[in-house]
Protein backbone atom coordinates (compact mmCIF):
# COMPACT_ATOMS: atom_id res chain seq x y z
CA UNK A 1 0.00 0.00 0.00
CA UNK A 2 1.28 3.41 -0.87
CA UNK A 3 -0.66 5.40 1.71
CA UNK A 4 -0.26 5.05 5.46
CA UNK A 5 -4.04 5.02 5.98
CA UNK A 6 -4.87 3.02 2.87
CA UNK A 7 -7.84 0.69 2.64
CA UNK A 8 -8.05 -2.69 0.96
CA UNK A 9 -11.19 -4.53 -0.07
CA UNK A 10 -11.97 -8.25 0.06
CA UNK A 11 -14.86 -9.22 -2.21
CA UNK A 12 -16.06 -12.69 -1.24
CA UNK A 13 -17.44 -14.45 -4.32
CA UNK A 14 -16.54 -18.11 -3.84
CA UNK A 15 -20.09 -19.45 -3.39
CA UNK A 16 -21.59 -22.12 -5.61
CA UNK A 17 -24.86 -20.39 -6.61
CA UNK A 18 -26.80 -23.44 -5.42
CA UNK A 19 -30.16 -21.66 -5.36
CA UNK A 20 -29.84 -20.02 -8.78
CA UNK A 21 -31.36 -22.86 -10.81
CA UNK A 22 -28.11 -23.69 -12.57
CA UNK A 23 -27.08 -20.12 -13.41
CA UNK A 24 -23.80 -18.74 -12.08
CA UNK A 25 -24.85 -15.51 -10.42
CA UNK A 26 -21.36 -13.98 -10.72
CA UNK A 27 -21.85 -13.68 -14.47
CA UNK A 28 -25.60 -13.07 -14.53
CA UNK A 29 -26.23 -9.71 -16.20
CA UNK A 30 -27.46 -6.64 -14.36
CA UNK A 31 -27.89 -3.65 -16.64
CA UNK A 32 -25.90 -5.50 -19.29
CA UNK A 33 -22.88 -6.11 -17.03
CA UNK A 34 -21.96 -9.23 -15.03
CA UNK A 35 -23.09 -9.05 -11.42
CA UNK A 36 -19.53 -9.37 -10.12
CA UNK A 37 -18.38 -6.58 -12.43
CA UNK A 38 -20.96 -4.28 -10.85
CA UNK A 39 -19.49 -5.00 -7.41
CA UNK A 40 -15.89 -4.49 -8.50
CA UNK A 41 -16.79 -1.24 -10.28
CA UNK A 42 -18.24 0.26 -7.09
CA UNK A 43 -15.02 -0.43 -5.18
CA UNK A 44 -12.89 0.78 -8.08
CA UNK A 45 -14.84 4.05 -8.05
CA UNK A 46 -14.39 4.61 -4.30
CA UNK A 47 -11.35 6.90 -3.90
CA UNK A 48 -10.43 5.51 -0.46
CA UNK A 49 -9.95 1.96 -1.78
CA UNK A 50 -6.43 1.25 -3.02
CA UNK A 51 -6.41 -2.50 -3.54
CA UNK A 52 -9.13 -5.04 -4.32
CA UNK A 53 -8.92 -8.80 -3.84
CA UNK A 54 -11.67 -10.94 -5.35
CA UNK A 55 -12.01 -14.37 -3.73
CA UNK A 56 -13.48 -16.98 -6.08
CA UNK A 57 -13.67 -20.72 -6.70
CA UNK A 58 -10.63 -22.23 -8.38
CA UNK A 59 -12.57 -23.32 -11.46
CA UNK A 60 -13.69 -19.72 -12.03
CA UNK A 61 -10.27 -18.07 -11.69
CA UNK A 62 -9.50 -17.85 -15.41
CA UNK A 63 -12.98 -16.56 -16.29
CA UNK A 64 -12.93 -13.87 -13.61
CA UNK A 65 -9.42 -12.76 -14.53
CA UNK A 66 -10.50 -12.45 -18.16
CA UNK A 67 -13.46 -10.33 -17.07
CA UNK A 68 -11.21 -8.05 -15.01
CA UNK A 69 -8.79 -7.59 -17.91
CA UNK A 70 -11.74 -6.70 -20.13
CA UNK A 71 -12.53 -3.62 -18.04
CA UNK A 72 -10.58 -0.39 -17.83
CA UNK A 73 -10.47 -0.27 -14.04
CA UNK A 74 -7.82 1.94 -12.46
CA UNK A 75 -7.29 0.07 -9.16
CA UNK A 76 -5.04 -2.87 -8.43
CA UNK A 77 -7.38 -5.89 -8.65
CA UNK A 78 -6.10 -9.31 -7.60
CA UNK A 79 -7.79 -12.69 -7.36
CA UNK A 80 -7.31 -15.65 -5.04
CA UNK A 81 -8.93 -19.01 -4.49
CA UNK A 82 -11.56 -19.37 -1.80
CA UNK A 83 -12.09 -22.19 0.67
CA UNK A 84 -14.82 -24.62 1.61
CA UNK A 85 -16.48 -22.18 4.01
CA UNK A 86 -17.10 -18.44 3.75
CA UNK A 87 -14.68 -17.79 6.61
CA UNK A 88 -11.98 -19.74 4.76
CA UNK A 89 -12.51 -17.51 1.76
CA UNK A 90 -12.35 -14.34 3.84
CA UNK A 91 -9.12 -15.53 5.45
CA UNK A 92 -7.64 -16.19 2.00
CA UNK A 93 -8.59 -12.67 0.94
CA UNK A 94 -7.09 -11.12 4.06
CA UNK A 95 -3.85 -13.01 3.46
CA UNK A 96 -3.74 -11.74 -0.13
CA UNK A 97 -4.04 -8.07 0.77
CA UNK A 98 -0.96 -5.94 0.99
CA UNK A 99 -0.37 -4.19 4.31
CA UNK A 100 -3.11 -1.66 4.93
CA UNK A 101 -4.74 0.04 7.89
CA UNK A 102 -8.37 -0.64 6.93
CA UNK A 103 -10.11 -3.66 5.42
CA UNK A 104 -13.54 -3.61 3.78
CA UNK A 105 -15.21 -7.02 3.41
CA UNK A 106 -18.13 -7.29 1.00
CA UNK A 107 -20.35 -10.07 -0.34
CA UNK A 108 -19.77 -10.55 -4.05
CA UNK A 109 -23.50 -11.24 -4.36
CA UNK A 110 -24.49 -7.66 -3.39
CA UNK A 111 -24.17 -5.86 -6.75
CA UNK A 112 -25.95 -2.62 -5.81
CA UNK A 113 -23.33 -1.43 -3.34
CA UNK A 114 -22.20 2.15 -4.04
CA UNK A 115 -18.93 4.05 -3.57
CA UNK A 116 -20.73 6.33 -1.09
CA UNK A 117 -21.84 3.35 1.03
CA UNK A 118 -18.26 2.08 1.13
CA UNK A 119 -16.87 5.50 1.98
CA UNK A 120 -19.43 6.06 4.75
CA UNK A 121 -18.39 2.76 6.31
CA UNK A 122 -14.74 3.77 6.31
CA UNK A 123 -15.53 7.10 7.95
CA UNK A 124 -17.80 5.49 10.56
CA UNK A 125 -15.24 2.82 11.44
CA UNK A 126 -12.85 5.48 12.71
CA UNK A 127 -15.01 5.78 15.86
CA UNK A 128 -14.57 2.21 17.16
CA UNK A 129 -12.41 0.42 14.59
CA UNK A 130 -15.39 -1.54 13.22
CA UNK A 131 -18.43 -0.41 11.20
CA UNK A 132 -21.16 -2.52 9.62
CA UNK A 133 -23.81 -1.53 7.10
CA UNK A 134 -27.32 -2.34 8.32
CA UNK A 135 -30.94 -1.30 7.86
CA UNK A 136 -33.75 -1.12 10.43
CA UNK A 137 -36.01 -4.18 10.39
CA UNK A 138 -39.44 -3.33 9.01
CA UNK A 139 -41.24 -6.58 9.90
CA UNK A 140 -42.18 -7.78 13.38
CA UNK A 141 -39.76 -10.51 14.45
CA UNK A 142 -40.75 -13.55 16.52
CA UNK A 143 -38.24 -15.71 18.40
CA UNK A 144 -39.29 -19.37 18.46
CA UNK A 145 -37.87 -22.70 19.55
CA UNK A 146 -37.44 -25.86 17.50
CA UNK A 147 -41.16 -26.56 17.95
CA UNK A 148 -41.99 -23.19 16.32
CA UNK A 149 -43.77 -22.01 19.44
CA UNK A 150 -43.15 -18.28 19.90
CA UNK A 151 -41.01 -17.57 22.94
CA UNK A 152 -41.01 -13.79 22.75
CA UNK A 153 -41.27 -10.79 20.43
CA UNK A 154 -38.28 -8.41 20.56
CA UNK A 155 -38.87 -4.70 20.16
CA UNK A 156 -38.62 -3.91 16.47
CA UNK A 157 -37.06 -0.51 17.17
CA UNK A 158 -33.85 -2.19 18.37
CA UNK A 159 -33.48 -4.65 15.46
CA UNK A 160 -31.25 -4.12 12.44
CA UNK A 161 -30.67 -6.37 9.43
CA UNK A 162 -26.93 -6.58 8.85
CA UNK A 163 -25.44 -6.22 5.37
CA UNK A 164 -22.02 -5.71 3.88
CA UNK A 165 -19.77 -3.72 3.46
CA UNK A 166 -18.26 -4.41 6.86
CA UNK A 167 -15.23 -2.27 7.68
CA UNK A 168 -12.46 -3.19 10.12
CA UNK A 169 -9.18 -1.80 11.28
CA UNK A 170 -6.76 -4.32 9.81
CA UNK A 171 -5.22 -5.45 13.11
CA UNK A 172 -8.68 -6.14 14.59
CA UNK A 173 -10.03 -8.36 11.82
CA UNK A 174 -6.76 -10.24 11.40
CA UNK A 175 -6.63 -10.94 15.15
CA UNK A 176 -10.22 -12.19 15.02
CA UNK A 177 -9.45 -14.61 12.21
CA UNK A 178 -6.32 -15.89 13.94
CA UNK A 179 -8.44 -16.75 16.98
CA UNK A 180 -11.40 -18.15 15.04
CA UNK A 181 -12.66 -21.43 16.50
CA UNK A 182 -16.24 -21.88 15.29
CA UNK A 183 -18.20 -21.56 12.05
CA UNK A 184 -19.51 -18.07 11.34
CA UNK A 185 -21.41 -16.32 8.55
CA UNK A 186 -20.83 -12.76 9.73
CA UNK A 187 -17.38 -11.22 10.11
CA UNK A 188 -18.49 -8.63 12.66
CA UNK A 189 -19.61 -11.38 15.06
CA UNK A 190 -15.98 -12.46 15.33
CA UNK A 191 -14.78 -9.14 16.62
CA UNK A 192 -17.79 -8.87 18.92
CA UNK A 193 -16.59 -12.07 20.61
CA UNK A 194 -13.23 -10.40 21.23
CA UNK A 195 -14.96 -7.54 23.04
CA UNK A 196 -14.67 -4.83 20.37
CA UNK A 197 -17.51 -2.38 19.86
CA UNK A 198 -19.22 -2.75 16.50
CA UNK A 199 -20.90 0.40 15.20
CA UNK A 200 -23.78 0.16 12.74
CA UNK A 201 -24.17 2.67 9.95
CA UNK A 202 -27.15 3.11 7.68
CA UNK A 203 -27.03 0.75 4.73
CA UNK A 204 -29.57 0.63 1.91
CA UNK A 205 -32.69 -1.45 1.31
CA UNK A 206 -31.51 -1.63 -2.31
CA UNK A 207 -28.29 -3.33 -1.21
CA UNK A 208 -29.80 -6.79 -1.60
CA UNK A 209 -27.97 -10.11 -1.69
CA UNK A 210 -28.65 -12.16 -4.81
CA UNK A 211 -29.23 -15.82 -3.90
CA UNK A 212 -32.20 -16.79 -6.08
CA UNK A 213 -33.47 -16.00 -9.61
CA UNK A 214 -36.11 -13.79 -7.99
CA UNK A 215 -33.39 -11.75 -6.28
CA UNK A 216 -31.63 -11.32 -9.60
CA UNK A 217 -34.82 -10.03 -11.24
CA UNK A 218 -35.32 -7.57 -8.38
CA UNK A 219 -31.70 -6.38 -8.64
CA UNK A 220 -32.26 -5.65 -12.33
CA UNK A 221 -35.36 -3.60 -11.53
CA UNK A 222 -33.54 -1.67 -8.80
CA UNK A 223 -30.60 -1.01 -11.11
CA UNK A 224 -32.86 0.38 -13.83
CA UNK A 225 -34.66 2.55 -11.29
CA UNK A 226 -31.33 3.91 -10.09
CA UNK A 227 -30.35 4.90 -13.63
CA UNK A 228 -33.61 6.80 -14.06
Amino acid sequence: MSKKNGAGAVIVAAGESKRMGGEDKLFALIGGEPLLARVIAAFNDCPAIEQIVVVIREEKLAEVRKMILGHDWSKEIDTCTGGARRQDSVKAGLDSLEKCEWVVIHDGARPLVTPDLIDTGLKTAKDTGVAVAAVPVTDTIKVAGGDRIVQYTPARESLWAVQTPQVFRSDIINKAYRRLKEDVTDDASLVEKLGYEVKLYRGSYDNIKVTTPEDLALAEVLWRKRQE
